[in-house]
């Protein structure tokens, strides 16, 4: 039986989790920006007390790698580094979108028929988003992009499939895409550790991991820093 930490800080979500094989025995998670550095090690802490379970018992550590929040995903995956290193255990990155339309499958909070398209967004400021498609299935059609949102966004597409949009950039791109019919917005989508458990599980069974020492967030943009509010 394999004991998985898991890790997402990608958007304002900052939420750990930890599993038994393919089942989540403990989640701590909260939706707010900006406290991810208070709060992922003090969660991170409560799994292990909930569970009875010590840090050198984790095998594997799953990490959210991007695209997302430049900081967030850069704290994230430095804790999820310095635990690798501290208790020599594999890292397993997952990217951020894969995972969102794994976890949107998971939830079956829209009914998804075969011929659906998932499409994650994660806020990118302005009118910009992190996206991606991905069939029913979850597998990947489009890779993962930063896409300026306007009315002619996915026309071709939208004009032959459903599409459910989702994730905290829908929302922004909704007013721009509402006119068309097969654009279907989901109200509530927060990402989850808990949505990195079976791509993550996939790659530890593929052997799939990172190197932990020169592992970098996939931030798929250059950081560019705002100016300081007075």
């Amino acid at each position: 039986m394999s004991l998985i930490l898991l890790i997402e800080t990608a958007t304002t979500a900052c939420s750990v989790a930890l599993a038994n094989d393919d089942q989540v025995i403990a989640l701590r998670e909260v939706d707010q920006r900006n406290i991810h550095a208070e709060v992922i090690t003090v969660f991170i802490d409560e799994l292990f007390k909930q569970t009875d379970k010590l840090f050198t018992d984790i095998d594997a550590v799953v990490v959210s790698a991007g695209p997302g929040s430049y900081t967030g995903l850069r704290i994230g995956v430095s804790t999820a580094k310095g635990l690798c290193f501290s208790i020599d255990k594999p890292l397993v990155a997952v990217e951020t979108l894969l995972a969102m339309a794994y976890g949107f499958i998971k939830r079956g909070d829209i009914n998804i028929t075969p011929d659906t398209l998932l499409c994650p967004m994660i806020d990118a400021r302005r009118m910009e988003v992190y996206t991606a498609l991905f069939d029913a299935a979850g597998n990947e059609l489009k890779p993962t992009t930063a896409d300026i949102i306007d009315e002619q966004s996915f026309a071709a597409v939208l004009a032959t499939n459903r599409v459910i949009f989702f994730g905290d950039g829908a929302a922004k791109c909704k007013e721009a895409l509402s006119h068309q019919p097969n654009a279907i917005f989901a109200q509530s989508f927060s990402n989850s550790a808990t949505d990195l458990l079976l791509p993550g599980i996939k790659k530890i069974n593929n052997n799939t991991f990172e190197d932990v020492a020169y592992f970098e967030p996939f931030y798929l943009k250059d950081f560019i820093a705002g100016v300081k509010k007075k």
